[in-house]
C-alpha cells in the first residue's frame, strides 16, 4: 500500500512497474496517474524537475489560471502531486543507456541501474543552436537560451534576440522588463509568433525588427560585444553592438538514446496516436519528444495521462497472460 506524502528513495534492487524518463509536464502527469493507480513508479531526469516549462516566465494559455501562472510554480505543483501519490523522482541524474527490447527494461544511470516492466519516454526537447562562430565560445558569457534564467544579468543592456516565433517573442516580452533595447533577428520576411504576441511586441519603441536577416557571427572579448548579421535580400552585412544574444530558433528532441524506436525525419519519436505506444512492446512516449503537430504544456499533460493509461492496460494484459 502507498504511504501518501512520504518521499521515497529509488531502489535499484526492485523491478518497478513503470520508469518515466523525463520530469517535465508530460512525465510528471504520467507519474501522477501511474502512482495513483498503485503502480510502482520511478521518474528520472538529467535536470531539475520541470522541463522547459519551468524556464517559462508566465504561461497564459494553461487552463484554470485566468491571469496566467509562472512556469516554475506550475511544474513544482506537478512534482509535489506526483510524490504525494508515491512516485519517486530522481532529478539531476543523467541516463547513460537504456535496454528497451526485452520484457524487462533496464535504465542505467550514474546512481545505478533500474529495472522496470514498462517505460514512458517523456524526455522533452532542448533549444536548437544556430551554429555560427562564437555561439559555443560565448555560451554563458552573453549567449543564452533561457530568458527566465538569465534576464536579470542583462539589466540596462542592449541585446539581440534570434527568432520571431512564439518562443522568441514571448521571451522578448519578458526580457523587456530588464534590458535597454532588443534587436529581433528573423530569417523569414515575417514573424511567425501568435498574433496576440506580435501585437504586444510591436507596442515597444525600444524593439528593432530585422526580418529576412540572419546572424553570421557572435563576437566579443571576455563577453559578447556584438553580432554580425546579413541581409538575405541584398547580401549586405553589418555589425550590431550588443552585450547579450538570446537564441530561440526551434527545438531538438532529446531522443538520441532511443536508437531502436521509430522516428520521423526530425528525430521525434513515432507513436500510435490512440495509445502512444511505440514499435517496442511496453514502451510509450509522451510530450514534446513525440512526433506531433502541437507542443504545449496542455498537450504534454494530455499525453502524460494517455501514456499512463496505456501502460496500465499493458501491464494488466501482461499479468492476465502470465496467470
Amino acid at each position: 500500500m502507498l504511504e501518501f506524502g512520504l518521499k521515497k528513495e529509488p531502489n535499484a534492487n526492485i523491478t518497478y512497474d513503470v520508469i518515466i524518463l523525463g520530469a517535465g509536464p508530460a512525465g510528471l502527469t504520467a507519474a501522477i496517474y501511474t502512482s495513483r493507480s498503485l503502480l510502482k513508479t520511478l521518474v528520472i531526469d538529467p535536470a531539475p524537475a520541470g522541463g522547459l516549462a519551468s524556464t517559462t516566465e508566465i504561461l497564459e494559455n494553461y487552463p484554470g489560471f485566468p491571469d496566467g501562472i509562472k512556469g516554475p510554480e506550475l511544474t513544482k505543483a506537478f512534482k509535489v502531486q506526483a510524490e504525494r501519490f508515491g512516485a519517486e523522482v530522481l532529478e539531476t541524474t543523467p541516463v547513460n543507456s537504456v535496454e528497451l527490447s526485452g520484457q524487462e527494461k533496464v535504465v542505467a544511470t550514474d546512481k545505478g541501474s533500474f529495472k522496470s516492466r514498462s517505460i514512458i519516454i517523456a524526455s522533452g526537447t532542448r533549444y536548437k543552436e544556430i551554429g555560427v562562430k562564437g555561439e559555443k565560445e560565448y555560451r554563458g558569457r552573453g549567449v543564452s537560451y533561457c530568458a527566465t534564467c538569465d534576464a536579470p544579468l542583462f539589466k540596462g543592456k542592449d541585446i539581440v534576440v534570434v527568432g520571431c516565433g512564439s518562443s522568441g517573442i514571448q521571451e522578448s516580452l519578458h526580457l523587456l522588463k530588464f534590458v535597454n533595447s532588443i534587436t529581433l533577428v528573423e530569417f523569414l520576411p515575417h514573424m511567425t509568433a501568435e498574433p496576440i504576441l506580435q501585437e504586444r511586441i510591436k507596442k515597444y519603441n525600444n524593439v528593432t525588427f530585422l526580418l529576412r536577416h540572419r546572424v553570421t557571427e557572435i563576437y566579443g572579448d571576455r563577453t559578447v560585444r556584438g553580432v554580425k548579421v546579413e541581409d538575405l535580400k541584398t547580401g549586405i552585412s553589418k555589425d550590431i553592438k550588443a552585450e547579450g544574444v538570446f537564441i530561440f530558433v526551434g527545438l531538438i528532441p532529446n531522443a538520441e538514446l532511443f536508437k531502436d524506436l521509430g522516428k520521423d525525419r526530425y528525430g521525434f519519436i513515432l507513436t500510435e496516436e490512440k495509445t502512444l505506444k511505440t514499435n517496442l512492446p511496453g514502451v510509450y512516449v509522451a510530450g514534446d519528444v513525440r512526433s506531433k503537430i502541437l507542443r504545449q504544456v496542455a498537450t504534454a499533460v494530455g499525453d502524460g495521462a494517455l501514456a499512463a493509461y496505456s501502460v496500465k492496460q499493458y501491464l494488466d494484459e501482461l499479468e492476465a497472460k502470465n496467470n
